[in-house]
């Protein structure tokens, strides 16, 4: 297992595969490159997938410290520099769009083509999902609360035909601790004001029925990201990259394709 060392000496375990153009694919929120399993063979014939563990997840060392979105583009700009690749094309998911959002306007220079997911600008401008939703995630019924994110994350159509293992549901070998850093680091992210410098080719992604991450956050990233492009996937919820792969895996790479290197 290859690490990267961050400036403050944080190892941070990385993998990598296939060839071609380098493409890093950032997970989401208190998970690690697993998130992405079954999906980056998609890329893998045109692309050099790159994936790394969050801090606090997988091999990566785990401090109990404060984690942000900025801190983790950091992180990324470290895998980068450690793998000698000076630009990559970066799509980001869920917490990794929202890392994915300071990567490409602190780092400009490091990014070629952008592709933000099921993701959000955050702060007061961000659309939060519903107290409801909420409320169902932190019940004391564990059982209850895990099923409750799968169905966020998944249709029940594909939940009554798969039987798992569901790997957008979290890295269960992180410590508790690490767990409440990666929500604080998610809840805090505010990238709005840095979104209009943004002028990197970007693609916004997200399902029509995604509640967890609600799907008008969208329109706002379009909006905002000058010349920014979107596309919605009927019917899909959180997981749209897994359970409509054979839709959006094609649009993800249609869209690389063009905007080359």
């Amino acid at each position: 297992m290859p690490y990267a060392k961050a400036a403050n000496g944080v190892r941070l375990a990385y993998q990598t595969a296939g060839a071609g153009t380098p493409l890093f694919l950032l997970a989401g929120q208190a998970n690690n490159h697993h998130w992405w399993d079954g999906i980056r063979e998609d890329f893998e014939t045109r692309y050099r997938t790159v994936t790394l563990d969050w801090r606090g997840t997988g091999d990566s060392d785990k401090p109990d410290e404060p984690y942000s979105t900025a801190g983790f583009a950091d992180d990324v700009v470290t895998v980068l520099d450690d793998l000698g690749i000076e630009r990559a094309a970066v799509y980001g998911t869920s917490m990794g769009g929202r890392v994915a959002q300071w990567l490409a306007a602190r780092h400009p220079d490091r990014v070629h083509g952008l592709v933000l997911g099921c993701t959000s600008p955050g702060g007061k401008h961000g659309i939060e999902r519903g107290p409801e939703i909420r409320q169902s995630l932190v019940q004391p019924d564990q059982d209850a609360a895990d099923q409750a994110l799968l169905e966020l994350m998944y249709t029940p159509e594909w939940l009554a035909h798969t039987t798992g293992p569901y790997n957008t549901v979290g890295d269960p070998t992180m410590p508790a601790y690490a767990k409440r850093r990666h929500l604080m680091a998610s809840n805090r992210h505010d990238a709005w004001d840095a979104l209009p410098d943004i002028a990197i080719p970007t693609l916004i992604v997200h399902g029509t029925e995604d509640r967890f991450n609600p799907a008008a956050n969208a329109p706002l990233l379009a909006e905002r990201i000058p010349h920014a492009r979107m596309r919605l996937i009927a019917g899909a919820r959180h997981a749209y990259f897994d359970e409509f792969r054979a839709i959006a895996s094609p649009l993800v790479l249609d869209f690389l394709d063009e905007v080359g290197t």
